[in-house]
């Protein structure tokens, strides 16, 4: 599909597997973000706030959901975005981004999106709404 504009109601924009999520990844997105709670990079420390392990950071899985868009960013913008963290994220998950058209509405497409572990247990869930320029 090379536009939003092709795009029918109930259909999916094509899905983005990340890599296994490494340590590198989120000292990076720490470093990136300021977001340096230990829970993101050291083990010990997530252990004392009850985790099994570290875990990535919300907003590290959110900005990468956002990656479903810019294949379009030439036609629009995103205008709107909001999501529901209810899963956690462990090194080494698999997770799988995805976006269904719910709506086009004036020149705007409202989506669900997701993101996915490979236990196929989502991990954040949310609306996007695309605005044609």
């Amino acid at each position: 599909m090379n536009s939003l504009s092709d795009l029918q109601e109930g259909k999916s924009l094509q899905v983005i597997q990340l890599k296994p999520v490494s340590r590198l990844d989120l000292i990076k997105y720490a470093g990136a973000s300021g977001d340096y709670n230990p829970i993101h990079t050291i083990d010990e420390e997530a252990k004392k706030a009850g985790l099994p392990g570290i875990i990535a950071h919300g907003m590290w899985t959110m900005g990468n959901l956002a990656k479903l868009f810019t294949p379009y960013y030439h036609e629009g913008f995103v205008k709107d975005y909001s999501v529901r963290f209810i899963g956690k994220v462990f090194l080494n998950d698999v997770i799988t981004l995805k976006a269904t058209l719910k709506e086009k509405f004036d020149q705007q497409y409202r989506f669900d999106v997701a993101a996915v572990n490979q236990h196929d247990s989502e991990v954040v869930k949310g609306e996007v709404i695309f605005s044609k320029y």
